[in-house]
């Protein structure tokens, strides 16, 4: 039996352009229109969400490359006009020093401050200036033999001359005493970088205390006293010693010293001596006006005490007369049954290093004995011929010796 439909119960919907009509039962029709139109609230509101966030990134980029746009071109990748002004300037004030050197690890270079047009330069008093010769390479390459003015032990400092006119150069009487924090700059020539008119190297750093400097090189005290300009920069490398620290905006601040190790912790100290400390006493050398005090005898009411504790003679070491300035280390005798004989020391042995110190002199052989105490360890390098030998011992105490 044929099933009859009303028409009614139909719905055209055009599916092509020739207008073809399908009938579609009104109940299907109307549960897909149903569907379309209820999609839930969430998803609607996550895609507004999804396209608010793109428009908020698209801004962002926008706004970051106008103000990198805006930046002043010393702000990308270059040196800012005043650090680069202070470079320049301080570059050629600053010299390379070549002398004695090559031995037991020790440094033939190092570093100076030009403190005078006329070729006064300032420096750190170590064995480089123990030769005779000791050559002056200035930023653009001339090369001079200095001669050496004077010297302060207890400063650490020492005077050279070269025979040059009209040069750039810093004035220790222009110096201050560096805030905390204060941004600073190590001008050296460290691990010989420079050798003719290459410019020296350049550390970037900030000052991180002013305190007294309670270190030691080796086994010995370091003879400088007075506050020390910390630095947050590793500026004391081999070669560095005698290098400038400056300000970055161009005020000078220090002298770069040698290597030292902190006496408490035993840790590398990264430090410059004050140029406050040090420019009347260079002005004093430099104008013929300088005494050297006795540091090895004086006490705080100036009554003079013997501080040495220990001399060659104790050892049982007769050194040949000390007749110059910087008289050679030479034995003439060995006393018998004397801790000398027993290390088996000789006449004519020249003592060269104690504690891998270089001994410039009897009178530096004198101090370093004189520093030391009961049981310290000593390592004494002679040169006996044409080798060296090293002997070993501990320091005994004073009553045992006589």
């Amino acid at each position: 039996m044929t099933q009859q439909l009303n028409a009614a119960s139909f719905t055209t919907k055009t599916v092509n352009s020739d207008s073809k009509k399908l009938m579609m039962p009104k109940n299907i029709a109307l549960n897909s229109e149903h569907r379309a139109n209820s999609q839930p609230t969430a998803i609607k509101l996550a895609r507004v969400e999804q396209i608010e966030r793109n428009w908020m990134l698209c801004l962002a980029y926008i706004v970051g490359m106008v103000s990198l746009l805006m930046l002043p071109q010393s702000g990308i990748g270059q040196v800012p006009p005043d650090l680069e002004t202070t470079i320049k300037a301080s570059l050629p004030c600053v010299v390379k020093i070549f002398g004695s050197g090559g031995l037991a690890n020790l440094e033939g270079y190092g570093s100076g401050i030009i403190i005078s047009s006329n070729g006064y330069i300032m420096t750190v008093w170590n064995h480089i200036l123990d030769r005779g010769v000791v050559t002056v390479v200035l930023d653009d390459g001339r090369r001079f033999d200095a001669t050496r003015v004077g010297v302060e032990p207890s400063l650490d400092l020492a005077i050279l001359k070269i025979e040059a006119e009209g040069l750039s150069f810093i004035d220790p009487k222009q110096a201050t005493m560096p805030p905390i924090g204060m941004r600073v700059l190590g001008f050296s020539n460290m691990f010989k970088v420079a050798g003719g008119n290459e410019p020296v190297s350049v550390i970037h750093g900030v000052v991180a205390a002013v305190a007294p400097l309670q270190a030691r090189r080796g086994s010995f005290e370091f003879p400088y006293q007075g506050d020390a300009i910390i630095v947050d920069a590793i500026t004391n490398n081999p070669g560095a010693a005698g290098g400038l620290l400056m300000s970055v905006d161009g005020v000078p601040l220090g002298m770069i010293g040698k290597e030292l190790k902190d006496r408490r912790i035993n840790v590398w100290i990264n430090y410059a001596l004050p140029l406050t400390e040090l420019a009347q006493t260079a002005e004093e050398i430099i104008t013929g006006k300088f005494k050297p005090a006795d540091y090895a005898k004086k006490t705080l009411d100036d009554e003079p005490v013997e501080l040495a504790r220990y001399t060659p003679l104790d050892l049982g070491l007769v050194m040949v007369p000390d007749v110059v300035y910087r008289t050679p280390c030479f034995i003439d005798h060995v006393r018998t049954e004397s801790l000398g004989a027993k290390l088996e020391l000789q006449p004519d042995d020249l003592i060269l290093f104690l504690n891998d110190e270089l001994v410039q002199s009897q009178q530096e052989l004198r101090e370093m004995l004189g520093r030391m105490n009961p049981g310290d360890p000593v390592r004494m390098t002679i040169r006996r011929g044409g080798r060296l030998k090293s002997v070993s011992f501990s320091m005994p105490l004073k009553a045992e010796l006589q």
